[in-house]
């Protein structure tokens, strides 16, 4: 079993925001409040503790959460803030969710820490079944934070592809019905579509 206790919860908001015009995503307002700071409320009662990956306007984000950028030169994408949360987490597992997807199911982490417990996996990854398929969500996974060493290896070896990475691990998929709790804003438009879901 693995208990909420030994989980950190980090929140991934250190993209360029290329596909929306540059703008820092997780700052976007949703229903009045930054995207980011929806996905933090979201994940909180799920752990032990939170915090942010950001590089840029790190002052709004510390007004959420501890915030920290990446440790990784160059914007090297999702894996750099995994890198910086296996760093700072001070619990044996850590799980991600990037900023944009603010409406992911209140019990996901149980749900993944179930499977990963039960299964003796390293990393535990989000699935979702959108008309018949499965369709992987990587940046929704949770793992243990001793993988770092392996990590670290990875990215100096210039490699950045999530799931080249996770490869090389015990990776289990847990399959969620509800695709549209996992809907993610990459644009204006689908900012936009966001506010309609619910």
């Amino acid at each position: 079993m693995i208990r909420k206790e030994d989980i950190t919860g980090l929140v991934l908001a250190g993209g360029r925001g290329s596909r929306m015009g540059g703008v820092d995503k997780g700052l976007q307002n949703h229903r009045g409040v930054p995207l980011a700071l929806h996905a933090l409320l979201r994940l909180q009662p799920q752990v032990g503790a939170t915090m942010i990956s950001a590089n840029r306007n790190l002052s709004a984000y510390e007004a959420m959460a501890p915030v920290w950028p990446d440790s990784v030169e160059g914007y090297a994408g999702p894996l750099a803030g995994l890198l910086t949360g296996m760093e700072r987490a001070e619990s044996p597992w850590l799980v991600t969710v990037p900023c944009d997807t603010p409406e992911f199911p209140e019990d996901f982490v149980e749900r993944l820490a179930t499977a990963a417990a039960d299964q003796g996996a390293d990393i535990a990854m989000v699935s979702t079944l959108e008309e018949g398929e499965v369709r992987r969500q990587p940046v929704f996974c949770l793992l243990r934070t001793d993988l770092m060493d392996s990590l670290v290896a990875y990215l100096h070896s210039g490699e950045r592809k999530f799931d080249k990475w996770t490869a090389q691990h015990r990776v289990i998929e847990v399959v969620f019905e509800e695709a549209d709790a996992f809907f993610n804003a990459n644009t204006r438009e689908e900012l936009q579509q966001l506010q309609k879901l619910k």
